[in-house]
């Protein structure tokens, strides 16, 4: 039997959690729970000290027509149905243009994976985001976007990423993961790229100077053993790669979905899940530096006592996030910066700017 108490003082005295001892702490109930957020955040206060960070972005929606429609998603479309979109250069550049007016420093691609699109798209949609917003950064594309436009023009995920890079593209997203268990992506996520092509093609994106984020979709129908596993392959990449930026904690939103009408998935993750998630993400990636908080998913309340469980970032400002809302999740489009100074300060942190990369603004 695993006594939490003494696993947590091996921990911040340098030991290194297995897997199974991290799946004890995604297990745990009662009292332990705070035990478990109060050394996560000791351990986050080593890593990063009090410093909360933020950056000012913006999602840009280029559509929700997806070849993917997974049953967690409440965004995908298909082109015949009602309310399916896909924006053309004009809509995309009036969109930037509103980010870069707002004095974003990065723009967040959001996007279905239509099944129309070629590496060329990809390229035009960077072309046309840089030239109505100069010198933002483009966070854009996830291994199955990759692969989808390597399967269409015939080539391989390597030479897709150089040509990204090479035609502007800043950072990569570590999105269409969700859990990195094959058996539990056959039922959530069946047509994206098997776990083992997502390691590849983020592999391959680091091995070319593409820093990524890490993700995590928690919630819905894994197991703890499952996220464990997920978080353990993180953890290797990273040790391999050192290409990750941050891991991003992805709560499962329900109420739209039809993994959860159909009664295959649960209602989401609790409030225990979702501290429990941060923190032993915390204690668990010891090779992470930052721990990000998904405030238009927890709610901001939430978002607070994340922080004080291992959690220093607060991901961006967003203005508009279809994806959360369309899933069913409230109040997901907008976090004003002073929003988030006053539940910031009111911790005793200190809140600043960055930049995708992790530079202090």
């Amino acid at each position: 039997m695993v006594n939490v108490s003494t696993l947590l003082s091996d921990v911040l005295g340098g030991h290194r959690l297995t897997a199974k001892e991290a799946e004890h702490l995604l297990n745990t109930k009662g009292h332990y729970v705070l035990a478990i957020t109060a050394a996560a955040d000791e351990q986050r206060e080593r890593r990063v000290g009090d410093t909360v960070t933020y950056v000012r972005n913006q999602n840009l929606h280029v559509t929700n027509i997806c070849k993917n429609l997974c049953g967690f998603c409440g965004f995908g479309r298909k082109v015949t149905d009602e309310g399916a979109y896909c924006h053309d250069k004009a809509g995309i550049q009036v969109q930037a243009k509103l980010a870069y007016e707002r004095k974003v420093t990065e723009i967040c691609l959001l996007s279905g994976v239509h099944p129309g699109f070629t590496l060329d798209t990809f390229v035009d949609l960077i072309h046309w985001v840089h030239e109505a917003a100069p010198g933002v950064h483009v966070h854009a594309f996830s291994p199955d976007e990759v692969a989808h436009a390597a399967h269409r023009g015939g080539c391989s995920t390597p030479e897709v990423l150089a040509r990204l890079k090479e035609e502007g593209l800043g950072t990569i997203q570590g999105t269409a993961a969700e859990i990195l268990v094959d058996s539990v992506r056959e039922v959530i996520c069946p047509r994206k790229v098997p776990a083992a092509d997502w390691v590849r093609i983020i592999k391959e994106a680091h091995g070319i100077g593409l820093r990524s984020t890490a993700t995590i979709m928690y919630g819905s129908y894994e197991t703890a053993a499952d996220q464990v596993k997920h978080l353990g392959i993180l953890r290797n990449i990273q040790e391999e790669t050192h290409g990750f930026t941050e891991l991003v904690t992805l709560p499962y939103v329900h109420t739209n979905t039809t993994l959860y009408q159909q009664g295959i998935a649960r209602a989401g993750p609790t409030g225990r899940e979702d501290l429990l998630m941060i923190a032993v993400s915390r204690l668990f990636l010891d090779n992470f530096t930052n721990i990000q908080v998904a405030w238009g998913k927890v709610g901001l309340k939430m978002t607070q006592l994340a922080l004080l469980s291992g959690a220093n970032d607060l991901a961006g400002t967003m203005f508009t996030d279809d994806v959360s809302g369309d899933a069913g999740a409230s109040g997901s489009n907008y976090l004003d910066p002073k929003d988030m100074e006053r539940i910031v300060t009111d911790i005793g942190r200190r809140l600043r700017q960055r930049t995708t990369l992790y530079e202090i603004v």
